[in-house]
């Protein structure tokens, strides 16, 4: 049986990978094309903070886990935070100035990372369908926007740049819906395995807010 890796490993694997895309040499590399900025710097940024989450679950608000009981807000967090950050002015104005591309490598961890790693085990399998839909079909929606544009939609990056992109989206789009289906007919945990509590099956928050039994009452 394999033994899942511990909280604080993951969290200290997303603290790593952050800084090696924050600091490393990385950075201008993957910004120089639009294709790697939006497809792979955008969510190694979100992975790094779904890492983290684990680690956080335990320690949640009572309130938080609460509101977030269903999964629901927090997975719209995240949606927004990551669609907001594809738009191509996010783009060239975190290019353009230091502290917006600060404000990117802020948020996409800690409002669509850790929203995403938080909120997807509470999501019901049906739940979690209908956001790995909504998720393939924005992107094809985002690459066929940049593919069929007459003029660039980024001045940061040259019309051929723009046109790869769209086509790595549609591609991204394409495979995930591809794995839906081999997930669907094969029986293997999509969209990815839920991330087990390692506290019996609640967190800190839930244990505040859960019901008392009637045992404790007659006690």
């Amino acid at each position: 049986m394999t033994r899942e890796p511990e909280p604080a490993m993951l969290a200290l694997g997303g603290v790593i990978l952050w800084g090696a895309l924050r600091f490393s040499p990385l950075r201008p590399g993957l910004e120089a094309a639009m294709a790697t900025h939006m497809a792979v710097q955008i969510p190694l940024l979100i992975a790094a903070g779904v890492l983290i989450a684990p680690a956080l679950r335990n320690y949640e608000p009572a309130w938080l886990a609460e509101v977030n009981r269903w999964g629901i807000p927090g997975i719209l967090l995240a949606i927004f935070t990551h669609l907001f950050w594809m738009l191509p002015r996010s783009l060239d104005t975190a290019l353009a100035d230091p502290w917006v591309e600060l404000a990117k490598f802020v948020t996409l961890p800690l409002l669509a990372g850790l929203p995403l790693g938080l909120s997807w085990p509470r999501l019901p399998t049906l739940g979690r369908g209908f956001v790995w839909v909504m998720l393939t079909s924005m992107l094809g929606a985002i690459g066929a926007i940049y593919l069929t544009a007459p003029t660039r939609l980024c001045a940061y990056y040259r019309f051929d740049q723009q046109a790869a992109a769209g086509w790595t989206l549609i591609d991204i789009a394409i495979a995930l819906v591809l794995l839906l289906f081999v997930a669907a007919f094969t029986g293997l945990p999509w969209p990815w395995p839920a991330v087990r509590r390692h506290d019996g099956g609640q967190s800190a928050g839930r244990r505040a807010i859960s019901p008392r039994s009637p045992d404790a009452d007659r006690r």
